[in-house]
C-alpha cells in the first residue's frame, strides 16, 4: 500500500523505503510528474482552460473543453520512453544518492537494462537535468583543483600522462551555506584557463595560469 501523496517539487524520498512506497507504480510515478508540471491544476496549452482533464488509455491527457491532448512526459527526460516511469524514478534515484558518483556500466546492472547505450544515454539525459540554467558564475573567493581520471600507465610517473583526461573542478566555498547549491560546483574535462575566466566571472580580472610544473592553484590577479 502506497505511502500518503508526496508534495510534489517539496518533498523528496530521503531513504530507498520513502522511493519505494511513494513510487511503487506507475501511477503513483504519472501523478507526481503532473502535480510537478501544473501545480495549480492542469492547464490546456491550447485553449487555456483550467480544470482535470480526462486521461486516455494511454495516459494522454485531453481537454474537456476543446479536446486538446496533452502528453504528460513531453519536454522531460521521460519523452518518447518505452520503459516504466518507476524504472526512470529508480534511476533517478540511484544517481542522487551514490556519493562516489555513477558510471554506466554500473546503472545498467542495478535497473537491468539490456543496452549499454540505453543506460549510458539515461545517465547523460539525468546530468543534463541536475544543472541549474539559471546558474550564476562564481565569485569572492574560488577554490580551484584539477585530477587526473584514467588507469595506469606503464612509465609514467605523477603529472606524466598520455591517455588521462584531467578533470578541473571549480567551488566558492565561502557562501552562506542557505545559498549554496549542487550547481556550485563546477567541473569540466580539460586545461581552459579561458573557461576557468568564464565560469568564475572575474570582472576584468584575469586568472594566472601557473607556471610549468607549478603545483599551486590558479590565482586571480589583476
Amino acid at each position: 500500500m502506497e505511502s500518503a501523496r508526496p508534495i510534489a517539487g517539496v518533498d523528496y524520498p530521503r531513504t530507498f523505503q520513502e522511493m519505494d512506497d511513494w513510487f511503487r507504480t506507475e501511477s503513483g510515478c504519472r501523478d507526481y510528474i503532473r502535480r510537478l508540471r501544473w501545480q495549480k491544476g492542469f492547464v490546456c496549452r491550447r485553449c487555456g482552460a483550467i480544470e482535470d482533464p480526462w486521461v486516455t488509455a494511454r495516459g494522454v491527457l485531453v481537454c474537456k473543453a476543446c479536446n486538446a491532448e496533452t502528453s504528460l512526459t513531453a519536454g522531460t527526460v521521460f519523452q518518447d520512453t518505452r520503459k516504466p516511469l518507476r524504472m526512470w524514478f529508480l534511476a533517478m534515484w540511484f544517481v542522487t544518492s551514490q556519493k562516489n558518483g555513477v558510471s554506466a556500466l554500473g546503472l545498467q546492472r542495478v535497473l537491468g537494462l539490456g543496452s549499454y547505450e540505453t543506460a549510458w544515454t539515461w545517465l547523460h539525459k539525468l546530468r543534463r537535468a541536475m544543472v541549474r540554467p539559471a546558474r550564476e558564475r562564481l565569485t569572492g573567493e574560488i577554490e580551484i583543483d584539477e585530477t587526473y581520471v584514467g588507469g595506469p600507465e606503464e612509465g609514467k610517473r605523477a603529472r606524466e600522462t598520455e591517455n588521462k583526461a584531467i578533470v578541473v573542478v571549480a567551488t566558492s566555498p565561502r557562501r552562506e551555506p542557505a545559498a549554496i547549491h549542487p550547481g556550485d560546483y563546477r567541473a569540466r574535462r580539460g586545461h581552459s584557463y579561458r573557461w576557468l575566466e568564464r565560469l568564475c566571472g572575474t570582472c576584468g580580472r584575469r586568472l594566472s595560469p601557473p607556471h610549468h610544473g607549478d603545483q599551486r592553484q590558479p590565482r586571480t590577479g589583476p
